[in-house]
């Protein structure tokens, strides 16, 4: 969906949903290897930033994103409405992120 118009709001300001195709979704399952914790560790020591916990997520998040946009080109969307991301942790260091929305078709409001 490279073109396609992803947005948290219900609506696209200038467009009318056309059709609504159901809720799409992108989900991956990461973990922290012994590397990642043990510099994290360090890290903590320090204070602040945690930035190699910082970027795991940002990479799941932007994983799941492309996932999302890709469940949804596949049902023929041009837009994704209503966007949201959700974590979980499913056990110590594994984490679920999902990222999803509602696939709709969308066009130039006229009036």
């Amino acid at each position: 969906m490279q073109d396609a118009m992803v947005t948290t709001a219900l609506s696209l300001p200038g467009y009318k949903i056309v059709r609504t195709l159901g809720v799409v979704r992108g989900l991956t399952v990461r973990s922290r290897s012994i590397v990642g914790n043990f510099l994290g560790g360090i890290q903590s020591i320090f204070g602040g930033n945690i930035t190699i916990y910082t970027n795991l997520r940002e990479q799941a998040r932007e994983e799941t994103y492309r996932l999302m946009c890709e469940h949804a080109e596949k049902h023929g969307a041009n837009a994704i409405i209503a966007v949201r991301y959700d974590a979980t942790e499913l056990m110590a260091g594994l984490t679920e992120v999902l990222c999803y929305g509602t696939a709709v078709v969308v066009a130039r409001d006229s009036g």
